[in-house]
């Protein structure tokens, strides 16, 4: 599990102002994460142009439909939204998709309300953003933008019925 990233001189600085994505230093980059875990969530893309061996954050068609599922990676503390094994995440779960500057173009899979997408986007960050809240995630839990009491394990379902996990909450931005 990461540690929280929302430390007290980080948040003073306000640095999520002024400061493009692409020159964020290591701790900024990780405070802009909100925790919220919706890109814990298995998602699927319709898309008839998917071929074999395309990676993770490859675009697909404009016609390609993003699905996403209630259906959430075994690794995700569905209490605290956090990773368990953060760190190994991506060597745990080969599809893990870690954003980084050099990914950040291809986020088109991440949900409207990603902090690193609304800032992308220059929509700016959440009201409801732990670097607006003192660093808690309060807010976030109450407005019901991260996954607790929504999902289930990947590991306690058959992956081929996930048509009956669909939904289209993480599509909701709430602002």
């Amino acid at each position: 599990m990461r540690n929280t990233p929302y430390k007290r001189d980080l948040i003073a600085s306000e640095f999520w102002l002024d400061t493009p994505l692409d020159k964020m230093n290591k701790p900024q980059w990780e405070a802009i994460c909100d925790g919220c875990a919706r890109c814990c969530l298995h998602k699927f893309i319709e898309d008839d142009s998917i071929e074999e061996g395309m990676q993770v954050t490859d675009i697909p068609s404009e016609d390609g439909d993003i699905k996403y599922t209630n259906i959430a990676c075994h690794l995700l503390n569905q209490k605290t939204c956090a990773c368990t094994s953060y760190e190994k995440r991506s060597e745990l779960v080969p599809d893990c998709v870690t954003l980084t500057k050099e990914n950040l173009e291809h986020i088109f899979f991440m949900p409207p309300s990603c902090s690193y997408r609304r800032l992308h986007e220059e929509k700016g960050l959440a009201s409801w953003h732990p670097l607006l809240n003192k660093g808690k995630k309060t807010k976030m839990h109450e407005l019901g933008i991260t996954v607790r009491n929504k999902v289930v394990s990947d590991d306690a379902v058959d992956m081929n019925d996930f048509e009956d996990y669909i939904v289209i909450w993480p599509l909701s931005e709430i602002d």
